[in-house]
């Protein structure tokens, strides 16, 4: 099994991977492969986009701006051209728009107010996050259509794809890596065999793919993006979008904590970091996807935390990700990343394994202990569901992503007092996350029907 690193972590903007990224990434596949249908002048006449969401992208879709993302990708955007763009400004544009441009002189109509349609009755069967996008003709019969899933992470699969007999992952195979593995137990193994560490592996098997040049440069400008929001969410202020009038904390309880720092706990410092991300996220700015929107903060606030206390070395950095994306590679393809397909342990708790293993490696820790970390912080994210207050990623978003921070580092910790040996082993937790999100009632998979999504009331 092969993800790369680079792939896994995406530079893009908030508020959500599976119902921001994706659907901007597919609706833009959508028009790249109209454009490749070649049509005619005189067919197109009268034509027009239709995109239908389904599943959790209907029921939540409002609140994770899928309708501003499905826009902006048939206009030809994608997250990561959009991290400088005033992104608001930009749709308020688009919606005033009536037309895609399809290239020398062709044009469709699109009207995003009343060609997105939320389909809030049954889902696909093949994924929670599906949408279907239609070139309709002037009597309204299909010319064209493509069926895409979000997958979670940003990534997208079409429907031919995703009913494939393989896992619908894009994974290279595993024998092109010089160090192949498809399980935690496989890894441990040629660890003990090569006498190397997990982050070397990774290491290795990457060059597989790019230069050495293009991983560095890869590396070090996801870090700086993860550092650059953390470090403008802890200077913003002001109330986050969408209707819940939150506040921003993160600034202040940084500004607290950092004029008496005798008085600060790790937590604190975990809990500001962690939380001035996803404030940015939820603001729509740009963030990393780590391995979700939803679950940005949790990686970055451990490795900021390790980088500006623990005096941590950009070598180290490189290898922090490197670890932190073979334990995230394991769980996406054994499981899943998706809040919609297994609630919120899938997003949070895997960015919680991912950063415990991280730390853990970097500071010393071997193959197993590491293993031993993601194992712990996977273990206590188990059942926690995705139950986003009016379907916006804020509450409880923003203040999980800092508990997921502190168990991470608490994992990691735990972890190296240990010699690595433990009870149960990295590859059954990842199975029972994945049993449990099957058996999770819908109303908790990222649709807003239930939880903390419905004991608000509402004056």
């Amino acid at each position: 099994m092969f993800i790369s690193v680079l792939d896994l972590f995406k530079i893009g903007i908030g508020p959500s991977s599976s119902h921001t990224t994706g659907p901007m990434v597919a609706a833009h596949d959508f028009v790249e492969r109209l454009k490749a249908q070649a049509f005619e002048g005189p067919a197109l006449a009268g034509a027009s986009i239709r995109c239908t969401l389904k599943g959790s992208l209907s029921f939540t879709g409002k609140g994770h701006a899928t309708d501003r993302a499905v826009a902006l990708g048939l206009h030809g955007h994608l997250p990561a051209s959009l991290v400088d763009t005033d992104v608001s400004e930009l749709v308020a544009r688009l919606w005033r728009s009536d037309r895609v441009e399809l290239g020398r002189d062709q044009f469709v109509q699109f009207r995003p107010a009343e060609d997105i349609v939320f389909d809030t009755g049954a889902p696909l069967p093949e994924h929670p996050n599906g949408m279907v996008f239609e070139l309709l003709g002037p009597e309204g019969e299909c010319l064209f259509s493509e069926t895409y899933f979000s997958i979670g992470g940003g990534f997208i699969n079409t429907l031919a794809e995703i009913d494939q007999l393989q896992a619908p992952l894009k994974f290279a195979p595993t024998d092109a890596s010089t160090y192949p593995f498809d399980s935690a137990s496989a890894l441990l193994q040629l660890a003990d065999t090569h006498g190397l560490s997990i982050a070397r592996m990774k290491w290795v098997n990457e060059l597989e793919h790019l230069d050495e040049p293009a991983l560095i440069e890869g590396l070090d400008r996801i870090w700086l993006a993860m550092k650059t929001c953390i470090e403008r969410g802890l200077a913003a202020e002001g109330t986050l979008p969408g209707g819940l009038e939150i506040h921003r904390r993160a600034k202040g309880l940084y500004d607290g904590i950092r004029h008496k720092p005798e008085t600060a706990t790790i937590n604190d410092w975990l809990c500001a970091y962690a939380m001035a991300v996803n404030e940015e996220n939820a603001a729509g700015h740009m963030v990393v996807t780590a391995p979700t929107n939803g679950a940005a903060g949790v990686i970055p606030a451990v490795l900021y935390y390790f980088v500006t206390h623990e005096d941590g070395t950009q070598d180290q950095v490189r290898d922090f990700l490197l670890t932190a994306s073979a334990i995230g590679g394991l769980i996406k393809m054994r499981s899943s990343i998706s809040g919609a397909e297994v609630g919120c342990q899938g997003e949070v708790g895997s960015a919680a394994a991912m950063a415990a293993a991280g730390l853990c490696e970097v500071r010393g820790g071997t193959a197993r202990q590491v293993e031993n970390a993601a194992e712990i912080a996977l273990e206590h994210h188990l059942g926690m569901t995705c139950d986003p207050v009016k379907g916006l990623v804020q509450v409880p978003c923003i203040e999980r992503n800092g508990f997921g921070a502190i168990k991470a580092y608490s994992a990691a910790s735990l972890a190296q007092r240990g010699d690595g040996q433990h009870f149960m082993p990295l590859d059954n937790c990842i199975e029972a996350m994945r049993q449990t999100g099957q058996e999770m009632s819908h109303k908790f998979k990222e649709t807003s029907l239930g939880g903390l999504a419905v004991s608000i009331t509402e004056c």
